[in-house]
């Protein structure tokens, strides 16, 4: 029995090599895996020793050779044939590839990317796959243990079956990396939104169920890319469910927009509270506040490290889930005896652009994720009364909810906390009566944020009867000047974004 061994990444690759020695075989390899597999003494047939052909340019060329390939394609029926060219067929083929991603990652040129776009090791992996049912494929080390298991036990029929599932992951393994490469050159050339784009995902776990628990479901991570919730470390508690991540999301990428220190609370991927304070206890207090109801099984999410103080407040009350970039000794202590809660270390905040996915039958929709600051938009006064200071904290603040909020979207803020929030209603004015009725008394004095233009002035006259105070919205109606003039009648300040952030 023959092995062709000829690896990058050599984790576990003594032991899998020592392990086939004694099982029989034969040990073909390449360049530096040879080296180390020598300098370790095992017995090693340099591949230039089967091919009759050196290593060229540069090891670019060392495996492609009929007598590499055929011994690896030739099927249990072709071996007289084989045999008959003077060639000896291999048994098994460990492959793993040059490290492309982690190379271009590293912030690589051109060229030294391109010398790491692997040839020959893709080759053999996908020669060995297709006659796995004479081959033995291995692309990943974390399968040399089982693959020592089956050939030790004799076993055909479980030895087939294994064979069949480390083709498939070598045929995935390979087409990843291919993935790879074609997105590194569609990025450079290309932008964004290549004409062919090749999502790579990855599975991370099973979850119990979906949206619904007659939902199968499970998480994957996106290959290439990176995110705070996947990097989060959970300290305690159940499983995250799937609902969980989604919402956990939703509360990460809101918390993580403000700079002083901040609390919010997400139900169903809707904020329903968010406040500021100089203090993060106090900013949980002023979130809760605002919907002392709805945050009941909800999800926080804190952009400080949770102390003693904040974590007696959020001990009471049930929750789903604690985000947060730190927990406090007594603060971890005192929320870990719920045993349901869970509690996610989250290592940074949620910054920077990505592409936003969204399913179709048989598609993708594909954008930009909104994350323009509302520092880049440019803002106009379009009333004769200008906000008070006081007031455009307010409004900046509101802004920021008012984008998390699902459309249509009004947001109703006042010293740096929400106080009534409308979302995902077919009409405008009715996003601003339920953000309004829910305020109530803390209407008045309190500023407006709206996600999109004021089709209409009822909403401006709705806003006034409640006491508001200041509004901002993006702009652009054709019925802008009715809503200013309304503003200006209750003497309202009005601010306009220029800049629309729906959330369907």
């Amino acid at each position: 029995m023959r092995a062709l061994l000829s690896v990058s990444d050599k984790t576990g690759l003594l032991e899998f090599a020592r392990g086939l020695a004694e099982l029989g075989f034969e040990l073909v390899s390449t360049g530096g895996t040879a080296r180390a597999l020598m300098d370790a003494g095992l017995t090693v047939t340099p591949v230039e020793r089967v091919t009759g052909f050196p290593e060229v340019l540069a090891g670019r060329v060392k495996t492609l050779h009929p007598h590499v390939h055929a011994g690896v394609l030739a099927r249990a029926d072709q071996l007289d044939e084989l045999r008959e060219l003077g060639v000896a067929p291999f048994d098994l083929v460990a492959v793993n590839l040059y490290p492309f991603e982690r190379t271009v990652a590293a912030g690589a040129g051109a060229a030294e990317a391109l010398e790491q776009i692997d040839i020959g090791g893709p080759t053999l992996l996908r020669a060995a796959a297709k006659n796995h049912p004479r081959v033995w494929v291995v692309a990943r080390p974390e399968d040399y243990p089982a693959v020592l298991a089956a050939l030790a036990a004799d076993d055909a029929e479980a030895a087939a079956r294994l064979r069949e599932r480390l083709a498939a992951r070598a045929f995935a393994h390979t087409a990843a990396y291919d993935a790879a490469i074609a997105a590194w050159f569609s990025d450079r050339l290309e932008g964004p939104f290549p004409e062919r784009r090749l999502l790579v995902l990855d599975k991370a776990g099973d979850l119990r169920y979906g949206e619904n628990p007659h939902q199968a479901a499970a998480l994957y991570r996106v290959r290439g890319e990176t995110g705070p919730l996947l990097e989060a470390e959970q300290l305690s508690g159940k499983a995250m469910s799937f609902n969980n991540y989604g919402d956990a999301e939703a509360a990460w990428n809101l918390v993580s927009a403000f700079e002083e220190p901040a609390a919010v609370a997400v139900k169903h991927q809707n904020p329903c509270g968010a406040a500021v304070a100089p203090t993060l206890a106090e900013a949980f207090q002023k979130a809760h506040d605002a919907d002392p109801v709805s945050i009941f099984g909800g999800i926080v999410a804190l952009n400080r490290p949770v102390d003693a103080a904040t974590a007696e407040k959020l001990a009471p009350i049930f929750l789903e889930v604690v985000l947060a970039p730190e927990f406090a000794p007594e603060a971890l202590e005192r929320l870990a005896r719920k045993k349901n809660l869970r509690l996610l270390r989250v290592p940074e905040p949620a910054r920077g652009g990505y592409l936003d996915l969204r399913r179709l039958r048989g598609g993708l929709l594909v954008q930009d994720a909104d994350v323009a600051p509302l520092e880049e938009a440019e803002l106009r006064v379009v009333t004769r009364s200008a906000p008070s200071e006081a007031e455009w904290a307010d409004l900046r603040f509101a802004w920021k909810v008012v984008r998390a909020l699902r459309s249509n979207a009004i947001a109703l803020a006042r010293d740096g906390a929400t106080v009534g929030l409308g979302m995902g209603q077919t009409s405008r004015i009715d996003a601003a009566r339920h953000a309004l009725e829910q305020a109530g008394e803390a209407a008045r004095g309190a500023v407006m944020a709206s996600d999109a233009f004021f089709p209409f002035d009822d909403v401006v006259r709705l806003a006034a009867d409640y006491g508001v105070r200041a509004v901002i919205q993006p702009g652009g109606s054709k019925r802008d000047a009715d809503s200013i003039a309304a503003a200006d009648a209750a003497g309202m300040a009005m601010v306009f974004t220029g800049l629309r952030v729906f959330r369907h």
